[in-house]
């Protein structure tokens, strides 16, 4: 492991967040808040933390191998999280670090779950930074260093392979460096198109960029105690919109920017993932019609909320938790499922769904005809049998941690639900879950331990599990 190399990016890291608290810090200043200071205290101490690693830390080889991209990505999300919750802690206006370290862990992984009760009481200053972490971490923190540093090589791909949810990940171009600047590229182009498309509604500036922020990064902190419940019609249709675009892979977009439109159109984990958000939509719409006054309210909040969970974004125009068995039900499945690979939503993804079905159709037909060779296709090429056997790696080991964060959740005194959903919900970067934890209510009456719990279930959702796990791991640091 090139040690020297992994401190240093930290580093580096630390000294990006520094910078991109100045946002906050001049909302402060604007709303003349008294947090302005309590920012320009973070940034000193991240930024002196930060020279103090980088300076002794300079590596004589800027070499990155897999195993330093996956240590590299888990330290850093850790370290940011550290760092970004002092604000919070030092203002006093969420006075326990774990507290503070829980929603920061929150915003950086998009899960937008959260402790406090009076969200409208904090400052805007904090609101904003709050917001401003989803977007942060929807494309990933490492991917957007990996854009705009010119030192960045080739070898860097083991970092986006890291940090990018999904099975498979690979350069859009022949250089990585590029790859990440197209990949911000587009996801800023959209986090334009939606500010402008909710201002178009009448939705103020300061509220159109933190509920941007939320919605592309689909984490779901909002600025409204309510979500999304009090504003239009109008502007509940455009973030249910955009929730469903942030949750496509990226890789669809550049194929529609370079005319490959063929291409883009032929792919089976869109059309899956749209299959699955139209029938959810529809049995959900049919099942609380009784609730609402028409069936177009109907309609606007089931898809509204099918979009909101599929994508794991976490916002809500109405609690959800009150409706009938069957639709809770519905959403809990699609808490599981999640968007596409490659965009910046969680969950288990799509894609690994689809090879899931594909490799237990297979195993079925060579039960019934032994002597029978079935090779798997995914988007039009053969899937090798190392991604296979990852995939269902990933499965196995998924099920095992989301089995040992419920387990340890159930020692809390709340019942099944809320403690299934919570450890669900956290884990696959959603926020809301139902009961206790439902969209009207949140995480603040679970204990110091189950918070930090939470914390590390968010970050190995976020992380996709081998990151955190290999970062923890003694062998990756012992040297053979």
């Amino acid at each position: 492991m090139n040690r020297r190399m992994v401190l240093y990016l930290i580093g580096q890291m630390m000294k990006i967040e520094a910078l991109l608290m100045l946002l906050p810090f001049i909302t402060s200043l604007i709303y003349r808040e008294d947090c302005a200071s309590d920012f320009a205290l973070t940034i000193v101490i991240t930024l002196v933390c930060a020279f103090a690693i980088t300076i002794f830390s300079k590596p004589s080889s800027k070499v990155i191998y897999a195993k330093d991209g996956f240590v590299i990505v888990a330290m850093t999300w850790i370290i940011l999280s550290c760092f970004g919750a002092l604000p919070f802690v030092i203002s006093g206006e969420i006075p326990s670090f774990t507290d503070a370290f829980f929603e920061t862990v929150s915003g950086f992984t998009t899960t937008g779950a959260s402790i406090l009760s009076d969200v409208e009481s904090m400052s805007r200053g904090l609101l904003f930074w709050r917001s401003f972490t989803h977007w942060i971490g929807g494309m990933g923190v490492l991917v957007f260093i990996m854009a705009i540093n010119p030192n960045v090589s080739d070898r860097s791909i083991h970092i986006m392979r890291a940090e990018m949810p999904g099975p498979i990940v690979g350069k859009l171009v022949p250089r990585t460096k590029d790859t990440a600047k197209i990949l911000y590229l587009i996801y800023i182009a959209m986090t334009v198109a939606e500010i402008i498309f909710l201002l178009l509604g009448k939705m103020p500036l300061f509220e159109a960029i933190t509920h941007t922020f939320g919605t592309a990064g689909t984490g779901g902190f909002g600025v409204k105690s309510d979500s999304i419940a009090g504003y239009s019609p109008y502007i509940q249709w455009v973030i249910t919109i955009f929730m469903l675009l942030f949750g496509i892979n990226f890789n669809i977009y550049f194929l529609l920017l370079v005319k490959k439109t063929v291409s883009a159109l032929k792919s089976t984990e869109l059309w899956t993932y749209l299959g699955i958000v139209a029938v959810c939509i529809t049995a959900i719409s049919i099942n609380i019609y009784h609730m609402y006054d028409n069936i177009g309210q109907a309609i606007r909040h089931a898809a509204f909320q099918v979009s909101s969970i599929v994508t794991t974004t976490g916002f809500a125009t109405t609690d959800f938790n009150l409706w009938p068995t069957f639709s809770k039900g519905v959403l809990l499945i699609l808490m599981l499922v999640g968007a596409c690979a490659g965009s910046t939503g969680g969950g288990f993804k799509v894609s690994r769904i689809i090879i899931l079905v594909k490799a237990i159709k297979r195993e079925f037909t060579h039960l019934l005809h032994p002597r029978t060779v079935k090779v798997i296709r995914y988007e039009g090429k053969k899937l090798d049998e190392q991604t296979i056997h990852s995939v269902l790696t990933y499965l196995a080991i998924y099920s095992l941690c989301l089995l040992g964060v419920s387990i340890v959740l159930f020692i809390e005194p709340f019942d099944i639900e809320t403690s299934l959903t919570a450890a669900v919900s956290c884990f696959n970067n959603i926020g809301p879950g139902l009961a206790g934890v439902g969209p009207v209510e949140n995480y603040a009456a679970y204990s110091d331990f189950s918070k930090i719990v939470l914390s590390f279930a968010m970050l190995l959702g976020r992380l996709e599990i081998f990151p955190l796990l290999l970062a923890f791991s003694p062998s990756t640091w012992i040297k053979k």
